[in-house]
């Protein structure tokens, strides 16, 4: 197949630095590559790919120094738009700006939906645009759009087996939270998880901006304490023994998780997860397989003890198993020969009444950005 992949303009694909979106659009298109199908991926120019590249803004627009990406991601999409006639399919990853641009293309477009959508401000867009096909990145983050819009499929993200290799032994004896310091994360119970079952925390993870109160508030008091490190941010390839030498991942959060890169990454290592039931995260770990699920702090300290004796290679094989890029890949592929074989609903046009009633919300002061809905967890 002939296909784009329409990437975010914020990050370089991969990302140079942080992006999760970024990323998957990278792994998706280098597998589709070595599938053997021709893709052309539609990024900022520097990006490292093996597909061909339209570079579409010199670099990333965050290193750029760009506020506002709306206007960028227009021209891109203009771009894509005359060259669509090249490709049997274009899958977007950029949330919702093509739906009207390419509502006369919905039998050729999906697109991904990568954060969480229950964000009230695009709403009027998917009560609108319902033609467009989308797919889910788990079950449970559809549950906030409307009934009529257009699911294709739910795939689960996958990565490259080598990325996170398997760690047979566990050398640190350590539990591990990665990721960002923010109050749905939860990194609060994750440091209590330390105290009260003795073992060790390693803490990996950054602190945005937007969360430096609750850093300086809630978080940063609790660290001292003989059982508890922070580490700060870390890079790609520190991650690897940082997840490889954990007991488990304790991924306490305290949201509607959309996916959780971090959980399929730990158990490539053959690290197992303790996680609290919210969001996809039981569409993602097989309980007593490749981690335990809690709903209490109580069954998150249990959930310790319960790990130690856990097969890492039974995490492991979980993980190959589902959370490969190539099952990803081979279930996206069947998405598009589903759409190609008009399998899914196309050119669902608004009509006046799917106007009138959402008017309101469109006005006022909140002016969301491109990515609000879509920002990597």
């Amino acid at each position: 197949m002939r296909i784009a992949q329409i990437a975010p303009l914020s990050e370089a694909v991969p990302p140079k630095f942080y992006g999760g979106t970024e990323r998957v659009v990278s792994w998706i298109t280098e597998e589709l590559v070595r599938q053997g199908h021709d893709v052309t991926l539609f990024a900022s120019g520097d990006s490292d790919t093996s597909a061909k590249l339209a570079a579409c803004t010199p670099e990333g627009l965050r290193l750029l120094g760009y506020r506002d990406h709306t206007a960028s991601h227009l021209a891109m999409l203009h771009h894509v738009r005359r060259r669509a006639h090249e490709f049997d399919i274009l899958h977007f990853h950029i949330d919702l700006l093509q739906y009207p641009m390419f509502e006369d293309m919905n039998h050729k477009c999906i697109t991904t939906m990568h954060g969480r959508l229950d964000v009230p401000d695009f709403m009027p867009v998917y009560r609108t645009f319902t033609g467009m096909p989308l797919v889910s990145i788990s079950d449970n983050q559809r549950e906030p759009m409307p009934p009529n819009v257009n699911w294709a499929s739910t795939i689960h993200h996958g990565l490259p087996a080598q990325n996170c290799p398997y760690y047979p032994d566990a050398k640190g004896g350590y539990l591990a939270f990665l990721g960002r310091i923010s109050p749905e994360k939860r990194p609060d119970r994750a440091i209590e998880m330390a105290k009260r079952s003795g073992v060790p925390l390693k803490i990996a993870a950054k602190v945005d901006k937007a969360d430096q109160e609750y850093w300086d508030e809630v978080i940063e008091p609790m660290i001292h304490h003989p059982l508890i490190e922070y580490i700060g941010e870390i890079n790609e390839e520190q991650k690897k023994d940082f997840l490889g030498n954990a007991l488990a991942l304790a991924f306490p959060i305290d949201w509607p998780e959309p996916f959780g890169l971090v959980m399929i990454e730990a158990m490539s290592a053959g690290t197992p997860v303790i996680a609290f039931r919210n969001g996809s995260v039981p569409e993602v770990i097989a309980d007593g397989v490749s981690g335990v699920l809690c709903d209490s702090m109580d069954e998150a300290v249990a959930a310790v003890d319960k790990v130690k004796a856990m097969s890492r290679a039974g995490v492991r094989r979980h993980f190959e198993s589902q959370f490969t890029a190539e099952c990803m890949v081979r279930k996206y592929v069947a998405a598009y020969e589903q759409l190609l074989a008009g399998q899914t609903d196309v050119i669902k046009l608004p009509t006046a009444s799917a106007f009138a009633p959402h008017y309101g919300e469109m006005n006022g002061s909140a002016r969301p950005s491109l990515s609000a809905a879509a920002m990597p967890a």
